[in-house]
């Protein structure tokens, strides 16, 4: 019997690992007004303190229309929206997934942010 299949190329890991780098991944940024922050405490119902990358925290709430969709916890990275009539205060629109959070964390977009979990 011949153990010969033909050309055929070893794949490293190494290589495969490259090619995933290259490739562009497309997360949610925030546009306008929106910023990036973390999730620090949950006040109870829909109300939590985040810590924004403009270096404020605020009491944040989930609005209504998204109070199924997202369920937070301490830590999550999200997307909220500042108040016009209070800066120190804002709504909670978009949470990132665990695989968006590591490609931000590579662009360094939360890095004004200490992160203290």
């Amino acid at each position: 019997m011949n153990d010969d299949f033909g050309d055929f190329e070893e794949i490293k890991d190494q290589e495969i690992e490259e090619e995933e780098q290259k490739t562009p991944s497309r997360i949610r940024m925030p546009q306008g007004k929106e910023l990036i922050g973390i999730v620090r405490d949950r006040l109870g119902g829909n109300r939590m303190h985040v810590q924004t990358t403009d270096g404020k925290t605020r009491n944040c709430r989930v609005p209504g229309r998204y109070k199924r969709r997202l369920w937070l916890r301490p830590g999550d990275i999200v997307i909220i929206i500042p108040w016009i009539d209070d800066d120190a205060k804002g709504d909670i629109i978009y949470k990132y997934p665990p695989v968006a959070v590591t490609q931000i964390k590579k662009t360094g977009l939360i890095s004004s942010i200490r992160d203290e979990f």
